[in-house]
C-alpha cells in the first residue's frame, strides 16, 4: 500500500512541478519521476528490512540475503535509468521483467504469511495477494505506458 501512495503522491507533485517550471504538462515525465521515486522508496526496504525480505525467498534458493541487497541496488539503478531519456525504453522493459520476476516471491511470502517488516510469519497471508497482484499489474502497465509506449 505504501508504494502505491508514494507513486500517486509523487505523480501529482511532479505534474504540478513540471507545469510550473515548463508551463506545460508532461504526463510521461511525471509518471517516470513518480515510478523512480517509488522504486527508490521500495529499495530502502531492502536495506531496512533485509531479514524479512530474505524470508520471502524460498529456502532452496541460496544467498537470500545477498539477493535482497542486490535487488535493492538494482531498484536504485532502475530508478536512475527511468530518468535518463536515452535509457527509458530499455529500462522500462527491464523493469517489467523485474516486476514479473518478483511476483513469485510475493506469492511465496503470502502463502507462508511472511511479514517482511517484522521478519516474522504473522503476515496477511493469501489475502495480501488480492491487493498485491493487481498492484503489480498496475506497476507493469505504468512502466509500459510511461517508458515504452510514451
Amino acid at each position: 500500500m505504501k508504494p502505491l501512495i508514494v507513486l500517486i503522491l509523487s505523480f501529482a507533485i511532479s505534474i504540478v512541478a513540471i507545469r510550473i517550471t515548463q508551463k506545460d504538462y508532461d504526463f510521461g515525465l511525471s509518471a517516470r519521476i513518480a515510478m523512480s521515486i517509488m522504486l527508490a522508496f521500495t529499495a530502502i526496504g531492502h536495506f531496512a528490512f533485509t531479514k524479512g525480505m530474505s524470508m520471502m525467498i524460498p529456502p532452496f534458493i541460496p544467498f537470500s540475503e545477498s539477493i535482497v541487497y542486490f535487488t535493492g541496488v538494482f531498484e536504485i539503478l532502475l530508478a536512475i535509468g527511468l530518468l535518463i531519456p536515452q535509457l527509458k525504453t530499455i529500462t522500462g522493459w527491464v523493469l517489467i521483467v523485474f516486476l514479473l520476476l518478483m511476483l513469485p516471491a510475493n506469492i511465496y511470502a503470502s502463502i507462508h504469511h511472511v511479514n517482511y517488516q517484522k521478519g516474522t510469519f504473522d503476515g496477511y497471508g493469501l489475502l495480501y495477494l488480492w491487493f498485491r497482484i493487481p498492484l503489480q499489474i498496475l506497476f507493469i502497465l505504468w512502466a509500459y505506458f510511461s517508458n515504452i509506449r510514451a
